[in-house]
């Protein structure tokens, strides 16, 4: 991809705060440690093959299992697992990427055309989110919460923003932020006898909050009244009711946020190059993780990835400065740079890793079956099992994208 997930490059020093888009582009060199980062977020998607969950089931005594399960899966609701980090990164990384290359285009294209090309980048993103949840139905599922479409709606605006100076950046996402939690706070809170098992909650569900953090609760708040209706505007087989993971259009907004972030990094590495950033990085990241955690604590706002609240956009988006600050420290402060190349594989052809393994699960392990027997898996033991059968799913995905890598191949949007 170009400003999405891409392949960004660290170039020559821009005036500190000065917008991304001043002046002629510059010629750029490969920044490596946010390729590594990339690759390393959508290995943590592909890995889902691995089934960990499924394996720690069988061998129940094992502490270790169950650490990697726990983080192979998402939290019921509040704070975070290893898993519940994919998509704010991804997010991120749009925003780190956007620096890159926004000048080089204003320089090309002139600003109308370069905008234009960003509304169809985002029509594409969106467009292809639905194809991905519709994938297996009968008829069209029109959703918008899922990573791509997310992107997709936040996409112009922060294409617009990364035109305003880095201190309009900050302003910007407190006013994103902000004006988003009073939005949910206003909204009235559903009575005593609201029918949360209507909306797909279940009766033992533990996580309801009580009080001012109520207008969080899961299907009972802002986002989903806006989905009742939203949603219900296109055609559907059966009328929409509620997600049953909670998950929300208006996410997208807050999600920006995310995206914003990620703009203010990416503007910072690409002004420090070749130096790297890293006390900035780790004060910043520190401080926004920090902030979310306080707006938990006092009951403010949770911090809850499935509604992506404002505290989770802090909590996650330091969360994801601490990693880009590992990353950069490993790979770029140290040296040590040929372990990440299996990572950087992935990270250059983010898209196409995304949509093989939204595609290909099933076909591959299907083929490894016709030909190699229908028990191949099963013949290492029923715990391992599905451990072993991710482990071929996932050599095949990577062996993909390694072709497509000697070849040059990389899926763009």
């Amino acid at each position: 991809m170009h400003d999405l997930p891409s392949r960004p490059a660290a170039g020559a020093a821009a005036p500190a705060g000065a917008p991304t888009g001043a002046g002629p582009a510059t010629p750029t060199v490969r920044n490596v440690a946010v390729d590594a980062y990339r690759g390393f977020v959508m290995f943590l998607m592909m890995a889902e093959v691995l089934r960990l969950a499924a394996v720690a089931a069988a061998y129940p005594g094992s502490w270790l299992l169950g650490v990697l399960a726990f983080h192979q899966s998402h939290v019921p609701w509040a704070w975070a697992s290893l898993h519940d980090l994919i998509q704010p990164s991804f997010s991120l990384l749009v925003g780190v990427a956007l620096p890159y290359s926004f000048a080089r285009r204003l320089a090309t294209d002139g600003f109308p055309k370069a905008f234009a090309h960003a509304l169809w980048r985002s029509l594409l993103l969106i467009a292809l989110g639905v194809f991905l949840r519709s994938v297996g139905r009968t008829h069209t599922n029109f959703t918008f919460e899922d990573t791509l479409s997310q992107i997709g709606m936040g996409y112009p605006f922060l294409f617009l923003l990364a035109t305003r100076s880095t201190r309009t950046l900050w302003t910007a996402l407190g006013v994103i932020l902000t004006g988003y939690w009073l939005a949910w706070a206003l909204y009235p809170v559903p009575g005593p006898g609201y029918d949360y098992a209507a909306v797909g909650v279940p009766a033992d569900w533990a996580h309801h909050y009580s009080g001012f953090m109520a207008h969080w609760n899961k299907n009972a708040n802002l986002g989903h009244a806006f989905d009742t209706w939203f949603l219900n505007l296109f055609p559907r087989e059966t009328p929409f009711v509620a997600n049953r993971g909670g998950y929300l259009t208006l996410s997208f907004i807050p999600t920006l946020g995310t995206m914003l972030l990620g703009l203010i990094a990416g503007r910072r590495l690409r002004e420090a190059s070749p130096a790297i950033p890293l006390r900035w990085l780790l004060v910043t990241g520190t401080a926004l993780l920090a902030g979310g955690v306080v707006l938990h604590a006092l009951g403010i706002n949770p911090v809850v990835k499935k509604v992506w609240t404002p505290a989770w956009t802090l909590f996650s988006g330091g969360l994801c400065y601490l990693l880009l600050a590992a990353f950069s420290w490993v790979i770029d402060m140290r040296g040590y740079k040929r372990w990440a190349f299996p990572l950087i594989v992935i990270g250059l052809n983010s898209i196409a890793a995304y949509l093989i393994a939204h595609l290909w699960e099933g076909f591959i392990v299907s083929s490894f079956k016709t030909h190699l027997g229908q028990g191949i898996f099963e013949s290492f033991g029923a715990g391992p099992a599905p451990f072993v059968e991710g482990v071929a799913v996932l050599g095949v995905y990577w062996l993909t994208l390694y072709w497509m890598y000697k070849r040059k191949l990389f899926l763009r949007i």
